[in-house]
């Protein structure tokens, strides 16, 4: 079990005293830091490295099952085991180059799902948790189009504009990695629950965070770093001028990222972070063509040659609980097609589907069983 380059890359970033400064600095003179869990005791201390952090390496080197380092590796490689969770590390064939440059990469990527996806052409599709009607059908329609035409969809499980790019990308019949900020043993926000599972059938989801990780507000723009990083642009579809896109979108620019946004009604408080954005130079962008002009004509040519398309095997994944929609009288479906992936009340539901009251609410009651709706503040939404 400690014998795999992946054990011993997992075993530095559990290192005491070995944080993301000292991996820097090592870095740029051993580029294989394994190399490290070699050196003997006077070496490493040669190397300015701190006495725990050296004490650490020597228990590595005699596998002290007693040493609290190795004790911990030890359960988080049990851990993934369990969880069908893969280690991707700094040297594994699937390690994606283009996040290996940006400052502070993660030396360990934990996935569920097709790493070897990690190696295509990305774009980040992000927004507000409090995405309008409005946006939530831009984030779906962009992502499904960006679909087809070549780039794969990278966002944060979140809800909101995350969620709906997700599904969006499934429902065209493509892939879609999450980035997330737990455990790939936990789901967040658990309304997605669902749809993680068919982003793990149909995509990857990454984390950097070992098994048994909560999610916590820290995390976030730490997790927003890698979405930025594994992409070669970002779209801001939806976001306030304090949200948390703007963090991803600024990383983005300062990792040298194309930044683009959707412009909204200036009346909307949700759409004051795109014009933000778009007043400091970000690409303003109403099509998808506006994308892919900027980021290359021959690029998205090749990229599309390239593309695995879900065939006809996964036609029950390309549009979110197929089947069991088929199970349900049209009443039910049209009850499923009036909610949007925002919270709807009541009354905006019967006058959309023209139903009375006591009937929507049993069809809504019916399709919260079948996991297709869920209640929320402010009425009903759907479950991606």
């Amino acid at each position: 079990m400690f014998s795999s380059r992946s054990a011993q890359w997992l075993f530095l970033t559990c290192l005491p005293k070995f944080g993301r400064t000292w991996r820097r600095a090592m870095l740029a003179t051993i580029p294989d830091l394994t190399d490290l869990l070699t050196r003997n005791p006077a070496t490493l201390k040669a190397l300015g490295l701190h006495g725990e952090t050296v004490a650490g390496i020597l228990a590595w080197q005699q596998q002290d099952e007693a040493n609290t380092v190795v004790k911990a590796v030890r359960q988080i490689l049990l851990d993934c085991e369990q969880h069908a969770i893969e280690l991707v590390s700094w040297q594994h064939p699937h390690y994606p180059e283009v996040l290996r440059h940006i400052h502070d990469a993660p030396l360990v990527l934990y996935v569920r799902g097709d790493s070897s996806l990690l190696s295509r052409e990305q774009i980040g599709i992000i927004g507000s948790r409090n995405a309008t009607p409005a946006g939530l059908d831009h984030a779906r329609r962009f992502a499904a189009e960006l679909s087809k035409r070549g780039l794969l969809i990278t966002s944060g499980l979140a809800l909101g504009v995350d969620g709906a790019a997700h599904a969006g990308a499934l429902d065209a019949g493509h892939a879609t990695v999450a980035v997330v900020g737990c455990g790939l043993d936990r789901v967040y926000p658990n309304q997605h629950r669902r749809l993680c599972e068919r982003v793990i059938g149909n995509g990857l989801v990454i984390s950097e965070y070992p098994p048994g990780t909560p999610a916590r507000a820290a995390h976030f723009p730490q997790r927003n770093r890698i979405i930025s990083g594994l992409s070669r642009g970002i779209l801001v579809v939806e976001a306030g001028l304090k949200s948390g896109s703007l963090i991803t979108a600024r990383l983005a620019l300062e990792q040298g990222r194309e930044v683009f946004a959707i412009p909204g009604s200036i009346h909307s408080p949700v759409a004051r972070g795109c014009h933000d954005l778009i007043k400091q130079g970000a690409r303003l962008v109403d099509q998808v063509d506006d994308i892919l002009e900027e980021l290359g004509a021959a690029w998205s040519l090749s990229a599309r040659s390239a593309l695995p398309v879900l065939g006809a095997t996964n036609a029950t994944e390309e549009a979110p609980a197929a089947s069991v929609l088929g199970a349900l009288d049209c009443r039910e479906i049209a009850v499923f097609e009036a909610l949007g992936y925002d919270p709807q009340s009541t009354d905006a539901l019967c006058s959309a589907t023209g139903l009375p009251a006591n009937q929507l609410v049993q069809s809504l009651l019916l399709l919260e069983l079948d996991g297709l709706v869920s209640a929320a503040p402010g009425g009903f939404q759907k479950i991606a």
